[in-house]
């Protein structure tokens, strides 16, 4: 009986009985194609493991000087399944986009057909539903590893890929970055707290199509009293808005920067430079890249038919940040909290149709300043 081999770099379909021990006596059955496919893989899987000294729940990394008060929570949940039904993306098995890859050297920006833009605002509806369905499930006591659970199942569901797992390795389904995490953070074993924030980042392959959005939510009633967190939860929220409205053709996508930077200084905010709006079709990332910051070196002008990301990251403190040891976790360098929100945009002869846009009964949305 064939199974897939666990090796992120591999998820080849293999007969082997070749299993890592570890997982065996745990009662967690991954197979291996071989040795090589079990050793260059070990980095990643050992991160399913217990702790050696028996303890249910650690940190992976207890010499790492972290800059905040947040600690990732180990194990993590073994890979989730997609059933074979499900149209992959090209990374899905092996980790390497490899179209992605070959899209970069040419740097085109995509016109999408009337066809195409049929379809991918299917995926967008449907990648709306699912972040609005996971949202409804953050509270106090909640673990982000459960939301992604909840996201996986969705997917699932809706015969939707869940666009990040295995994205050059990435090992969950969605991005859940709490409090002082930029982007990019690991769904595990972290429970949210009444006071925390946290961002849902939310990619499905659908269509052959993928559709990108996330939100950042307040978790119980404490965080909505902290005017200081409700400042720049509120700050991000309406910049994404306030660069949407200035879309249109003939627009620069360096521009829009300057909207989003002029919004943030003028509420003591600060904005993330290192990660940027982008493309978005039938690949995961293309061009055009936008950066939310003014002064930028962005190339192109918007054209109706061309579909991209804005997604503005702003700190309470520097914009400048750092990575976790498991080469993913973007933080602040000051531990301060970040937010973050991100809409995929369609552009149109006269304007932008904002193809994720919140329904009426959305879970979040703004609340009044303190």
């Amino acid at each position: 009986m064939s199974a897939i081999c666990a090796s992120p770099n591999c998820g080849k379909e293999t007969e082997s009985s070749l299993k890592c021990p570890v997982c065996l006596k745990a009662g967690v059955s991954c197979v291996f194609c071989n040795q090589n496919c079990f050793r260059s893989s070990w980095t990643t899987h050992k991160a399913i493991h217990s702790a050696e000294d028996g303890a249910e729940e650690y940190n992976p990394f207890p010499n790492f000087n972290f800059t905040g008060e947040l600690r990732p929570t180990y194990p993590l949940s073994p890979r989730r399944a997609i059933p074979k039904h499900i149209k992959l993306p090209d990374y899905a098995q092996a980790g390497k986009p490899i179209s992605e890859i070959r899209d970069d050297r040419i740097g085109r920006i995509p016109v999408l057909t009337p066809k195409e833009i049929t379809k991918i605002r299917k995926c967008a509806k449907v990648s709306r539903e699912i972040l609005d369905i996971t949202a409804s499930h953050i509270k106090p006591g909640v673990t982000t590893d459960e939301l992604d659970a909840i996201l996986h199942r969705e997917c699932v569901k809706r015969n939707a890929y869940p666009s990040p797992l295995n994205y050059y390795n990435f090992p969950k389904s969605c991005c859940t970055s709490v409090n002082e995490v930029i982007c990019h953070g690991i769904p595990d074993k972290t429970k949210l707290q009444d006071g925390d924030i946290v961002n849902l980042d939310v990619t499905i392959y659908y269509l052959g199509f993928h559709s990108d959005l996330n939100e950042t939510y307040y978790v119980g009633d404490k965080a909505k009293c902290n005017p200081d967190i409700v400042r720049l939860v509120e700050t991000t929220r309406e910049s994404l808005d306030l660069a949407i409205q200035a879309v249109k053709p003939g627009i620069a996508f360096r521009d829009l920067g300057a909207i989003i930077e002029k919004h943030a200084h003028e509420n003591n905010c600060s904005v993330v430079r290192t990660y940027c709006g982008h493309g978005c079709g039938a690949l995961f990332h293309c061009q055009p890249n936008v950066p939310h910051y003014a002064k930028n070196k962005a190339v192109g002008i918007a054209k109706p038919g061309m579909v991209f990301t804005i997604e503005p990251m702003l700190n309470l403190g520097t914009f400048k940040d750092l990575q976790w040891p498991d080469n993913w976790t973007a933080v602040t360098q000051d531990g301060k909290f970040s937010a973050q929100f991100e809409h995929m945009l369609l552009v149109t002869e006269d304007g932008v149709e904002v193809l994720t846009a919140r329904t009426e009964t959305s879970p979040g949305g703004p609340i009044p300043r303190i």
